[in-house]
């Protein structure tokens, strides 16, 4: 079997799957800057109860982008 029909069957098998790993790193890049903006803020003192709740919205978001990446990640 030949590259190019063994590439073809895998897309086949697995439709989209660059698509989502490219919106999986774009949502998981959008996580760690949030994370880095809020853990500055609160680093800063300017922490209150949203700023810990916004933070791990971002630290949860990142979780569920990893996770999301391992489950997408193509058998051997």
């Amino acid at each position: 079997m030949g590259d190019r029909e063994r590439r073809l069957r895998e897309e086949a098998r697995h439709p989209y799957r660059p698509l989502r790993r490219f919106v999986y790193v774009a949502l998981g890049g959008s996580g760690v800057l949030g994370a880095l903006v809020f853990s500055a803020q609160l680093l800063a003192g300017k922490g209150n109860v949203s700023l810990i709740g916004n933070l791990g919205l971002q630290l949860a978001v990142i979780a569920a982008t990893i996770w999301l990446l391992r489950r997408d990640r193509p058998s051997v």
